[in-house]
């Protein structure tokens, strides 16, 4: 089971004194974990962090065995981010999601092209929390636990769409959703196009409609919390008013 191609690296952990395995996202081969001999080593801890982007030299002798890789950084990585400690932190928990919510060897090369505009976009601190959002939307539906936002689930109308219900995942009217008003979850606007301009609490309303259905179908299915590094970004975008 042999591939090169490009990667996202997710985690790295130590292994023995030298080596580190490493958790990587590719497009065509899903999310691979491989040895990386030396990967303990000063020369190589930079581009082992969350985000780096890599060429993958992959080897292992059948599909079910971890296997080794070679690894070679491709352009500056996150240390172009090394002034920006938000979107250091955005970028921790963008890997987090992806490791916690992709099935290992599956491919999904959608969710690899996000992930890469979700890099691109930590450089943009006014917008990047929404492409974040949108990408996690976007996450749900590769798996195939995507959100219907293109009528109003009661009456069929794709108009004045505000909520969602938190049970089906789809989008319901003002009128239609008015009586559970308390009971749904708020759909902000720049989630039914990339038009629709960002108001103060958006991008809260959008994370708590992304964190709901990744509980409720990827997480509490495999007994796991949403990763503990989303969860601080959500604290941090607080602080700095930016939800």
């Amino acid at each position: 089971m042999d591939f090169h191609e490009e990667a996202f690296v997710l985690s790295a952990r130590s292994h023995g004194d030298t080596g580190a395995v490493v958790d990587l996202l590719t497009e065509t081969h899903g999310r691979r974990a491989a040895y990386v001999a030396g990967g303990a080593s000063r020369k190589m801890r930079p581009f082992l962090q969350a985000g780096a982007r890599v060429v993958a030299d992959y080897r292992a002798r059948t599909s079910d065995h971890l296997g080794g890789a070679r690894l070679e950084p491709v352009g500056e990585g996150p240390s172009a981010l090394f002034d920006d400690a938000l979107a250091l932190t955005g970028l921790a928990a963008a890997a987090g999601v992806a490791q916690g919510a992709l099935p290992e060897r599956e491919p999904h090369p959608g969710v690899f092209l996000a992930f890469e505009a979700l890099m691109a976009a930590f450089a943009l601190p006014e917008v990047w929390p929404a492409i974040f959002v949108r990408f996690e939307a976007g996450l749900l539906e590769d798996l195939g636990f995507g959100l219907d936002l293109s009528k109003c689930a009661a009456t069929g109308t794709a108009d004045d769409l505000i909520y969602v219900s938190p049970r089906t995942g789809r989008a319901v009217s003002r009128a239609a959703g008015a009586p559970y008003a308390d009971k749904m979850l708020t759909l902000p606007p720049f989630m039914l196009g990339a038009q629709a301009g960002l108001v103060e609490g958006d991008v809260k309303a959008g994370f708590d409609l992304t964190g709901h259905f990744l509980e409720q179908f990827v997480f509490h299915p495999q007994n796991k919390p949403l990763p503990p590094a989303r969860v601080w970004m959500l604290d941090k975008l607080a602080e700095t008013g930016r939800l």
